[in-house]
């Protein structure tokens, strides 16, 4: 029997240039009179930090602060922020200043420090032990600043698992934040790097929801309750993710060629919003699940451009790269909605087939890569073919992904989509 119904969740959020200095205004309304916020000693450095530190001060509201968050955050960098948040606490409130990183880290916090468990229990099977939040959490203001993760708005919280090399995620519609703060003066500063590999993570939530599995393919939950986050595509979440997909591939090259476009950040924020809508809801699939392993068992790449001088794959970068190969091996059997992708994408959907959606979707993607001067698959990040087989059990190790996929994917898919993702063009 088949599911009969879609949910759709988000955050309350507040858009608009200079919201951060509202931040205090914000707490008060949510109750909070101490907080701890957590962010980045990049963000520190620009004097963000200082800015929204300004704002709680000015309400009146306590406060700690913790600003050692990795860009890729892992189990060691959650437990340290975890501890962090216990040995200073007790708070009734938490502020995420940063990307995607930090504000899954502490969205972790957050429940870590009300629910204590080891890190893998709440970590989705089969990685973890996929135990489901207890409770409720405590207010959390999520304010990004990268255009890229929507994780302002969604359910998930990802890191980085040193000893299985591999990332994992935890995923529960409580971790959601209570607010988000989305304010694109704060995106002036990235560097061109950050924001490429931030924006193709635009592109790629919004694609892969627009394209999962529908949410009447899927099969009945046995009961409500046990319906997931991602329900699959439906009409609700292919709005937002439509309007990510024509917004990020209109203005992510003006942002990258340009960092002080304003009205390029502006919509790119909204756009990364817009995504976290759409995917939050429905889901991704096969980019992202083939990005956990990427990032998991890469040892010699440092991206140009980035702040921490380390070897790291980006996010945004390691999802990117597997989409071209991903979407050719989809080709045309999500049948029209590839070919409604190709066409948000700026492609002309009357010079594609159906059966040729897949492949148009792919090199309309790559040229956008190639664009971004991003590299050239993964064999440029120091992957060869002997790296196939435990790439594609990664990945395989990603259910809660992969069952989003529009067809059904086996190891021998897996594994041939890796050798495809090599190289791009």
């Amino acid at each position: 029997m088949h599911n009969n119904a879609f949910t759709m969740e988000t955050v309350p959020l507040k858009f608009g240039w200079g919201v951060l200095g509202e931040l205090g205004w914000d707490l008060k309304a949510l109750g909070v009179r101490r907080v701890l916020l957590l962010s980045d000693p990049h963000l520190a450095a620009l004097g963000l930090l200082e800015r929204a530190l300004e704002a709680i001060r000015a309400q009146g509201i306590e406060l700690a602060v913790y600003d050692r968050v990795l860009c890729e955050p892992t189990d060691v960098s959650w437990q340290e922020a975890i501890d962090f948040a216990n040995d200073a606490g007790p708070f009734d409130g938490f502020v995420a200043l940063g990307g995607g990183s930090v504000i899954d880290t502490a969205k972790a916090v957050n429940l870590y420090t009300s629910y204590p468990a080891p890190i893998l229990d709440y970590v989705n099977k089969p990685v973890g032990g996929g135990k489901p939040v207890p409770g409720p959490l405590k207010p959390l203001v999520a304010i990004p600043t990268t255009a890229g993760t929507g994780s302002e708005t969604t359910a998930v919280a990802v890191l980085d698992l040193l000893e299985l090399e591999l990332k994992a995620g935890v995923s529960s519609k409580l971790l959601r934040p209570r607010l988000a703060v989305i304010d694109p003066e704060l995106t002036l500063s990235l560097p061109p790097a950050v924001t490429a590999a931030c924006g193709m993570d635009i592109l790629c939530h919004a694609l892969e929801s627009y394209t999962s599995l529908p949410f009447d393919q899927r099969p009945m939950p046995e009961n409500p309750t046990l319906r997931p986050p991602y329900v699959g595509s439906n009409p609700v979440a292919d709005i937002w993710a439509g309007q990510a997909i024509e917004i990020g591939a209109r203005y992510l090259p003006r942002a990258y060629r340009d960092p002080g476009d304003r009205e390029a950040r502006e919509w790119l924020m909204l756009a990364a919003t817009f995504a976290g809508m759409g995917f939050g809801n429905a889901g991704v699939h096969l980019p992202h699940a083939m990005s956990y392993p990427i990032a998991g068992m890469v040892h010699d790449f440092v991206p140009p451009g980035f702040p921490d001088d380390k070897v790291q794959v980006p996010h945004g970068m390691s999802v990117a790269l597997g989409t071209p190969a991903s979407f050719r091996f989809i080709g045309g059997r999500a049948g029209e909605k590839t070919r409604a992708a190709f066409a948000l994408l700026g492609g002309d959907p009357s010079a594609v087939g159906v059966d040729e959606a897949g492949a148009a979707v792919a090199e309309r993607v790559a040229g956008i890569i190639r664009e971004l001067e991003m590299p050239n698959g993964l064999a440029a990040l120091g992957f060869s073919d002997a790296d196939v087989p435990a790439l594609a059990r990664g990945c395989a190790e990603q259910q809660r992904l992969l069952v989003n996929t529009p067809v059904p994917v086996t190891q021998a898919d897996l594994e041939q989509v890796f050798r495809d993702a090599m190289t791009i063009w």
